[in-house]
């Protein structure tokens, strides 16, 4: 019998923003001085805005979300450009939780998975230019989904991609409202803060100490 376990991407594979802002790193710190875009209007008037509403669940192409709001932020050159700078900068990975994940990868009793709110592009750019596709099976993202977690849909749509499970899915979170969601729909899921909210669960302690 085989377990799935599922990690969330930023706040928990890479170190990003993070439920608890003193537990983030941001991505957007130099943005003024490297792109001209003030970060908290970037924050207030694209991401709560059109990129959660439509990007983040794939009605709206992100290159082609910048392409119409960036000018109203006083940023003037390629979309393509702001993009790849955003990827680049957001793509600092945990290595001591992928540290764990290497390990859990060596065994036959558990199934590896990626369950995050996430745009095509970096979706993409996660799986294959961070390497992320050598550690884990598959990665469920909300534009892929149509839908965000902590939504019902959202875990639907992975169970009907991954099938049923004997055993309640095991996830790493790092929101509240992600973990409530995660558990209301029947999984066992666990607050992420540090890796250590990893290595010491019991069933991974477990399998850790075997390997």
């Amino acid at each position: 019998m085989t377990r799935a376990v599922f990690f969330d991407v930023d706040g928990v594979l890479v170190n990003g923003i993070h439920a608890r802002p003193e537990l983030s790193r941001r991505w957007d710190q130099t943005l003024m001085e490297d792109m001209g875009v003030d970060p908290q209007r970037f924050t207030q008037e694209f991401i709560f805005d059109v990129f959660v509403k439509k990007v983040s669940v794939g009605q709206m192409s992100v290159i082609d979300a910048l392409e119409r709001h960036l000018p109203s932020l006083g940023y003037k050159g390629s979309p393509m450009v702001f993009h790849h700078y955003w990827l680049t900068q957001d793509s600092v990975l945990n290595e001591p939780l992928l540290d764990v994940v290497r390990q859990l990868r060596q065994r036959t009793d558990l199934r590896l998975f990626i369950a995050t709110n996430q745009e095509h592009l970096r979706a993409t750019w996660l799986w294959s230019h961070l390497g992320l596709a050598d550690l884990f099976e598959d990665i469920f993202y909300s534009a892929r989904a149509g839908i965000r977690k902590p939504e019902p849909g959202f875990f639907d749509f992975i169970d009907g991609k991954i099938g049923r499970q004997v055993e309640p899915p095991l996830f790493f979170d790092d929101s509240p409202k992600v973990i409530d969601g995660a558990r209301r729909h029947g999984w066992e899921a666990v607050l992420f803060n540090t890796v250590d909210d990893c290595r010491n669960h019991p069933w991974i302690a477990e399998r850790l100490n075997q390997s």
